[in-house]
């Protein structure tokens, strides 16, 4: 059976996988954690969009997905477009910022972005809410720190230190008024409890995992290929970079149920 391929530069993808493999797990899934080039906010966006187009091209000359995941804002910002030309047979699913959804309901029309350098700076954020708030205002923190922090220190960080990650931020959107804030970087999502408690109750949080989840299996629906009742497929977890497996990836693939390989050995 085709895998539906979920593709991040770490473990941020996790959290749209994790979710998508609880609802579908008939459903066999590659998850591509591309740690050679993390973190994704680094690039610029031609380079990142070159990086993310080898990358599936080589997922394909491997398993073959029938659907592909950019379950990661930077890298849907960055290459959905340029993606959906060069694989036109492949159906592509971009995680975007959950704008739209923060700028109808925001009250006071500011609305808060949390996301990478890529992110904060593109005007994709801003053109959605023009589009759907008139005269919003977006306040970008771009917060790389935070990333690096899920991706290294989360497993064994105490829930003080995570809450105080989030309150930090929130502190400063509090500052700037703003009352709807957007997790922009799907890293963001392992925190998402922390920032809905320590949001409440004048600030609401919106991120986008059931979104992704209902998008991806009513593509199945129009393929005629959703597994529903086809045995548990085995699930793969692939690393980019000739390093072997750090011990987090080898926790995170038992933790998931996943085999755990190298892309370049699989």
């Amino acid at each position: 059976m085709k895998p539906i391929l979920f593709l991040d530069s770490g473990i941020g993808g996790i959290p749209y996988c994790r979710h998508f493999h609880r609802r579908n797990p008939g459903e066999p899934i590659v998850y591509l954690a591309d740690r050679l080039h993390f973190p994704y906010g680094k690039w610029e966006k031609k380079e990142l969009a070159a990086i993310l187009t080898g990358l599936i091209e080589q997922v394909i000359n491997i398993t073959n997905p029938k659907i592909a995941v950019l379950a990661c804002n930077t890298a849907t910002i960055a290459g959905l477009s340029q993606l959906r030309e060069h694989f036109p047979m492949l159906p592509l699913v971009g995680t975007v910022p959950a704008v739209k959804p923060a700028t109808l309901a925001s009250k006071n029309g500011k609305i808060g972005v949390l996301g990478t350098e890529l992110t904060i700076k593109e005007p994709f954020i801003r053109e959605i809410a023009a589009q759907y708030g008139n005269g919003a205002e977006v306040i970008g923190i771009a917060a790389p720190e935070l990333v690096e922090f899920i991706e290294t220190q989360f497993n064994t960080a105490s829930p003080e230190q995570r809450t105080a990650m989030a309150r930090d931020y929130l502190n400063r959107f509090r500052a700037a008024g703003v009352d709807s804030l957007v997790l922009g970087c799907t890293h963001f999502l392992f925190l998402q409890e922390e920032f809905h408690q320590e949001a409440a109750p004048d600030i609401t949080v919106f991120e986008s995992v059931r979104g992704i989840t209902k998008r991806v299996e009513s593509l199945l629906e129009e393929q005629h290929t959703k597994a529903n009742d086809a045995p548990r497929a085995e699930n793969r977890l692939l690393l980019t970079g000739p390093a072997a497996p750090e011990p987090s990836w080898i926790e995170w693939a038992e933790h998931l149920g996943f085999s755990l390989s190298l892309l370049e050995k699989a």
